[in-house]
Parts: C-alpha cells; structure tokens; sequence
C-alpha cells in the first residue's frame, strides 16, 4: 500500500488500506486513518491527523508550520476529518499557540486545486472550496457553504452555513448564513434559494428566511432595530434564530 519510493517516518501511525504514492514523504507526528489514499508528491508534516477514506492529491502540503511571524517552533496541530477530497496544490497550515493551537477541518468536504487554508481556521463540514479559495488566518466556515473560485476571506471573518459566494468574493467582514453573495468587497444578492431547495429547507422555513432578508437588507433599518424584528421572527423560526445569533455574535461586523 506505500510506494517503495514514498519516505514515511517511523514515528508516523499508519491506518489500516492506506495507500501513499511515489515521492511522498509523511513526517513524524503524523497519524493517518483506514482507507484513506494520498497521491504521489504529497508532504505531511506533523502534528497533523487525518481520518479515514480521504483522497488527497498530488503536490500538496499538509500540516506545515503556520505562516505566521509570531511563530516559534511551538507543538501545533492540523486535523482534518473524514472522507474529504482535497486535489492538486493545496495548502493547509497548522494552528499557532496564540489562535488555540489546531487547524480544523470536518467531514465530507471537497477542496479544489490550489485552495488555501491559513492557520487555526475551522471549516465545518459539506463544504465545497472551487479552485483557488483562500482562507486567512483565524478564518471560520459553517457548514454546507460552497464558494466561487478564487473567493478570498479575511483574517478572523465568519462564513455562515448555506452561503454560496460568487467567483473573485473578497470578504473582510462575516457573511450571514444563507445568502449569496459576490464582489470585492462581497455584497449581498440574496438568499442561497436553490440551496436550501436542494437541501429540503421547509417551505415555511424559506419564507420566514425571506423576511428575514428583507429586514436586514431591504428596509433601511440600523443593524440594531432590524435585528430586533429578525429576533422577533426566530423565535417561530430556528433557521432565522441562527441567522439572528450569528449576527449577535459578530466581532467584525456583517456584510450590508
């Protein structure tokens, strides 16, 4: 299951059906799970864990020290979950002592060729990285968000579940759940309507989202007074609850 050309450390811990391809080299502190298969010309440095039945492609690199000035050799971390595909060129770096130490990555995610994930960024689960996508430093993505090819997302910005950027989307403040977005800077075009189609949102669900929507960018209200009415409607609502908590919880500010 590993070339002979592949340089694995002997303190690295190898899953059971683990295939590593020609000239890839796995370092100490790596743990790899079951199933999963690494490509030719893949680096892994360590600390860094990997789950089962993950497919990572040729070229990238995986759990390299961060890109971050402040950083001194401390024991850092990359974990990344189970049954994502990352492709060609990708970068995932591991965390800093000063953001919490771990680089996160969940389950089920496709990551294009060339994408980058910055140091202690946490991306959740079903997410779908085109070719190209950045995440800076500290970087935080729900669940089920799907961005455009080369969408950049500043330090310390939130992308909410369901989104959906468009191609070239930079952001520098967090971006709701839900919506759709694009530009530089990323302004709103929406609710992700097909999205929440596909993932069988309730009817009911979708249009007290819309109202939602439309508060917050339709009527010219502060921030503060249309968040009061989205509270008012999420108390029926879970969906437009997380909106609302979402926004409560912003540091940078919400995109308008």
């Amino acid at each position: 299951m590993i070339h002979p050309q592949a340089i694995v450390d002997p303190g690295a811990q190898i899953g059971k059906n683990v295939r590593i391809g020609a000239f890839s080299v796995i370092g100490p502190g790596v743990e790899i799970d079951d199933a999963t298969w690494i490509g030719p010309h893949v680096v892994i440095n360590g600390p860094t864990r990997i789950g089962k039945n993950n497919r990572i492609y040729q070229f990238s690199s995986l759990g390299e020290a961060p890109q971050h000035l402040g950083y001194q050799g401390e024991p850092t971390r990359l974990e990344i979950g189970d049954r994502n595909i990352i492709r060609e060129y990708c970068t995932f770096n591991r965390g800093t002592a000063a953001g919490g130490g771990v680089t996160r990555l969940g389950d089920d995610n496709f990551i294009m060729a060339y994408c980058h994930v910055a140091h202690d960024c946490r991306v959740g689960h079903r997410t779908i990285f085109a070719n190209g996508t950045s995440l800076a430093g500290h970087a935080i993505v729900e669940d089920y968000v799907i961005f455009g090819g080369f969408t950049m997302v500043h330090q310390f910005c939130r992308v909410g579940a369901h989104t959906m950027t468009g191609i070239s989307t930079v952001t520098f403040k967090d971006i709701p759940p839900y919506l759709l977005v694009a530009g530089n800077t990323a302004v709103p075009h929406g609710l992700n309507l097909r999205g929440l189609k596909r993932r069988q949102f309730s009817e009911s669900a979708i249009e007290s989202l819309r109202r939602a929507y439309k508060i917050l960018y339709k009527s010219g209200l502060r921030l503060n007074e249309a968040l009061a009415q989205i509270e008012a409607i999420g108390k029926e609502c879970a969906e437009v609850r997380h909106l609302a908590d979402f926004i409560k919880s912003s540091e940078r500010g919400v995109i308008r």
